[in-house]
Formats: structure tokens, sequence, C-alpha cells
């Protein structure tokens, strides 16, 4: 059997050998790149509600988010949804981009729409529970990064009086929370985060086409636009392995009206591969020798990933969504902070 990459193939072990206990690709048991100790394979929500320290160090209210690889660019939050108020009598010093066109026609009198600000924004999580989340070779699974990274949003969403939301999807599920406030609405999404990654686990060794998990995504991404009101704050959180023109279509959308964030979760060995050497690679049924002796097959290996990249920066570039890199090792409160164009420690 040929693997497109190593990654794909040390994720198809890991499955095979410790998919039973939990144990994964990694060797640890417990991870440190944030703050407290935690299980870097399985998701458990005692670890999960333990984030709400850390969010207080995290605000969804800056100006600005940037990006932080090469490239670097800003843009605007938007911030909290307007809704419409009132029309009254256009006055000197109004906004020409609020002008009300149709009480204009009927009364043949300039007149501009007033607005308020919502008292609370929906954040809207985006949460990729695929198959090929369920891996890493350091650090914690791509998909624990995702999770907690979902919760430290919310706690940090709900302290500043905002709706928490959004969809968590693999192959086989999609799961909708319309967007709550309160402490009980992160308490929700804990349960059901914990609760898709378990199901999820009982279907890792089915085998998935490229096609179902694409599909998938933008099943889920189509959802999103449905619910997403104007004025949400969206945030993405998945390794983007199948990103095309499709979802550039689904992401277009969903950035006109609101404020976007991609947080791209990836490790080690989708990026670089293995010391120059030979390694005997397998499924359980067939098995290859994978030869990185070469440099320059090292070196189109990291080419290839550095493209996916920069397509992706490039796509968020292209509508304004602000473009977040995290490895699996790095710490995650940090880098969500770095991302956001934020200051100060955790």
């Amino acid at each position: 059997m040929v693997f497109k990459s190593i990654a794909q193939w040390w994720h198809r072990t890991a499955l095979r050998d410790d998919a039973a206990d939990g144990a994964g690709a990694l060797a640890v048991t417990s991870s440190t790149i944030d703050a407290a100790p935690f299980n870097p394979v399985r998701l458990d929500k005692q670890s999960l509600i333990a984030l709400h320290h850390q969010a207080a160090s995290l605000s969804l209210t800056a100006l600005k988010v940037r990006a932080v690889q090469s490239g670097q660019y800003l843009s605007s939050f938007r911030g909290r949804g307007m809704e419409f108020d009132e029309v009254r009598p256009y006055q000197s010093g109004d906004d020409v981009r609020t002008l009300d066109w149709r009480v204009m026609a009927r009364t043949g009198k300039a007149h501009t729409k007033l607005f308020r600000e919502e008292r609370e924004r929906a954040v809207l999580l985006w949460v990729d529970s695929r198959s090929a989340m369920f891996f890493a070779t350091r650090g914690a699974f791509k998909s624990v990064i995702a999770a907690r990274a979902a919760a430290l949003l919310a706690w940090a969403a709900v302290k500043q009086g905002d709706r928490i939301g959004g969809l968590i999807f693999s192959e086989q599920q999609h799961e909708e929370l319309r967007p709550q406030g309160g402490k009980h609405a992160v308490l929700h999404l804990i349960q059901r985060l914990v609760a898709q990654e378990q199901a999820s686990w009982l279907q890792l060794k089915r085998v998935h086409d490229a096609r179902t998990a694409s599909e998938a995504a933008l099943q889920s991404l189509l959802r999103l636009r449905r619910v997403a009101r104007p004025g949400s704050l969206v945030v993405l959180l998945s390794d983007f392995r199948d990103v095309d023109e499709r979802s550039e279509l689904h992401l277009a959308q969903l950035a006109r009206h609101n404020d976007v964030v991609m947080f791209f979760i990836y490790d080690e060995l989708e990026a670089h591969l293995p010391p120059a050497g030979l390694y005997r690679v397998g499924d359980g049924e067939q098995s290859v020798t994978l030869d990185t002796t070469a440099a320059a097959t090292r070196d189109r290996y990291h080419q290839r990933f550095i493209q996916r990249r920069d397509a992706l920066q490039a796509l968020c570039r292209r509508h304004g969504i602000c473009f977040i890199p995290c490895e699996t090792t790095q710490p995650l409160a940090q880098r969500l902070r770095d991302g956001l164009g934020l200051r100060g420690t955790a």
C-alpha cells in the first residue's frame, strides 16, 4: 500500500497498534505544552474545564489580528454585530454609507439608518474531529489541540459576555451547537467535544477515503454559513488538509460579514521527513521501506508542506481571514494571544 505521506502511514500504524488503549503515536502519557499537565492523546472534561484559568489572559475584543508567518498583514475585527434601530432625517456629518435609499425615494428627503450594538456577539467554533486529526508524533494529537483551543476560546468569550456555539464534525457526524451564553454553554460544548471524540475513536479503524473526508468538511462549512449571523466571530480549528475551490467559496461568504480565524494545526512529521535512513513502515497488512537518505527527497517533502501552508495563508489574505499556524508542541494559550495580536503572559 502506498501512502501519500509518512504522516499518513504513521497515523494508520498508530491506530492499529494503540487505538484500544489510547496510547496513539505518542510515547508519553501527559503533556506540559500548556500550564497544567494533560493527556496528549485523549480528551477529558476536567482538563478542558481547568482551561478557564488560562482564558483569563485571552481577549477576543482585540482591534487588530495579524498573521505571524512571512508576509504579515493586518485585519480589523468587526467586533460585536450591529442591529438596525431606527431611521431619522440626515444630519450634517452622518456617514453617507448609512443613508436609507428606500425612505429617500419615498419621501424625497435624505434619511439615515441608526444602529445599536448587539449586547452580545456569537462566537462560533468549527472543530474538526475527522480521523486525520487523531495524529501527532510529539506534543499532543491535533484533535486534542483543536478541542483545547475551542475550550480556551469559549471560556474567553463567556468572560466578556458573548455567546458560544458552533459545529463539531467527523466523517460520520455533524453536531450543531446553537449559540448560548454563560458558563453552562461552555460546559455543554466541552461535553459534546468529549462525546464526539469518543465516537470518533470507535470509527478510527474504518478506512475513509479522501472524498468522504472532504465532503464532510464541505457540508459542515455549508451548515456553518447558515447559522453564522453577521457580526459573529468564527474560528476554524483544523489541519485543513483538503481545502479546495469549493471550500474557499464557503470561507469567502463567511468572511464577508463575519470575523473569521483559521487556526491551522500541524505536526512536525507533516512538515519534515525523519532523519536520513531506511524505515520499514506498514498498516498491519502490507509494508514498504521508506528511504529518506536522499537530501533532495527530504527537501521536496518539506517544500510540499510549505506550499500547502502558503496556499492557506494566501487564501486568508484574499478574504481578510486571520491565519494562525500552530504546531502540536507549541503552548496553546500563548499561540492564540500571539496570533490575535495580544500581549501578556499566561
